[in-house]
């Protein structure tokens, strides 16, 4: 071997060392250079939606992600804007990103939520209630407690679209277990109840949003409202005077409120009224329900045999118990009283089957009807 070979053997080694070290050097720059725009076309794809124009922030943040494919930012903020285009192709294509880095992350809550969103865009009560779920266990960086509280609340909201109720109970009922003595979000929960048609636990909210907020107008109009609905007029009836005298444009609280007076007014059962008075109720009761009876008679609605024979019958029943009223004030018909008002309560529910919803007196006798025990709650 020459004695010049190690050392030329010595320079191509420190050549391609130094090659090397350059080449490396320029690919991080590169890589750092790459980045840096990357991050530059996601702000921009931000700034983009934030301005309503989805397209060019699609276009961004696919600029980006081609500068760092890896980046779960880019990914994730990609797969909202192109989900939220609501167009059936990008949905898959959103999709595909999406569960991409759930495989990376599944205990990622901004991940699950957005899955759960997809869902939903989809119409998909089981992906919704499994993506929306593992949202609320999910890992957050920051404000956990809220996001999860929030993800929630929009499972209801999806589960009371799709007429889920059974599973919309589950979830609001969760809801209310945690919440924090924030009066908003109390009525809100009430609201849930009241949209799932479960009126104690609506009223309680209410009760609650009340306790935290006593000026509060809606939880007062509220709480009327779902007592109206159980039946409980003489609850409902302090609610509702309360909501019409904090806001008297409220039309609604104002027409229940009369109908609930209307009810107490009419009731013989409701407690703390003398004899005298109770027999007076009934004795009106029972003449207006003589009163509709012939009306419904004579109305248009009665056209065929099939329904003159029901009423006849009615009607001869009301002659025959006209003749026991002057017996209504003695001990020795303990039972007329309660005679007397079955009658009249069939009365009013055949004719309102027949002849179409009462008003005035004959609906508050029908609603009385429903529940004598409960109207005086």
């Amino acid at each position: 071997m020459p004695r010049s070979a190690p050392a030329v053997l010595l320079v191509l080694l420190v050549g391609a060392v130094v090659a090397f070290a350059g080449v490396s050097h320029l690919v991080n720059r590169f890589d750092t250079n790459q980045r840096v725009r990357g991050y530059k076309l996601y702000g921009r794809g931000l700034s983009e939606l934030q301005a309503g124009k989805k397209e060019d922030a699609i276009e961004a943040f696919r600029a980006a992600l081609t500068c760092d494919p890896n980046n779960g930012a880019f990914q994730l903020s990609l797969a909202r804007a192109l989900r939220d285009t609501g167009d059936p192709q990008r949905l898959d294509e959103a999709q595909s990103y999406l569960e991409s880095l759930w495989q990376r992350t599944p205990q990622d809550g901004p991940v699950n939520l957005a899955l759960g969103r997809l869902a939903t865009r989809r119409g998909s009560v089981e992906d919704a209630v499994r993506y929306y779920h593992n949202a609320m266990y999910g890992v957050w960086s920051s404000d956990a407690a809220d996001n999860r509280r929030k993800a929630r609340l929009e499972l209801i909201d999806f589960l009371l679209q799709k007429g889920a109720r059974p599973q919309a109970q589950s979830e609001i009922i969760a809801l209310t277990a945690s919440l924090p003595p924030n009066p908003a979000l109390h009525l809100q929960a009430a609201q849930f109840f009241m949209d799932i048609e479960d009126y104690m636990d609506a009223f309680l909210e209410f009760e609650q949003t009340l306790h935290l907020d006593r000026n509060s107008a809606a939880a007062m109009s509220g709480a009327g409202r779902a007592s109206y609905l159980m039946g409980h007029y003489r609850t409902a009836e302090r609610y509702l005077q309360e909501a019409v005298r904090s806001d008297p444009q409220n039309a609604q609280a104002r027409q229940l409120l009369e109908t609930a007076s209307t009810v107490l007014a009419a009731d013989p059962f409701v407690r703390r009224i003398s004899d005298a008075e109770r027999n007076r109720r009934i004795v009106a009761a029972f003449q207006q329900a003589g009163q509709r009876l012939q009306s419904c008679q004579q109305s248009q609605a009665i056209n065929s045999s099939a329904t003159v024979l029901p009423l006849s019958k009615l009607t001869d029943n009301w002659n025959a118990m006209k003749t026991q009223l002057p017996k209504l004030r003695s001990a020795e018909e303990a039972d007329l009283p309660d005679a007397i008002m079955d009658l009249v309560f069939q009365i009013e529910q055949q004719t309102a089957s027949w002849c179409g919803p009462p008003q005035g007196i004959d609906q508050a006798l029908l609603m009385i009807s429903r529940d004598r025990e409960a109207a005086d709650q």
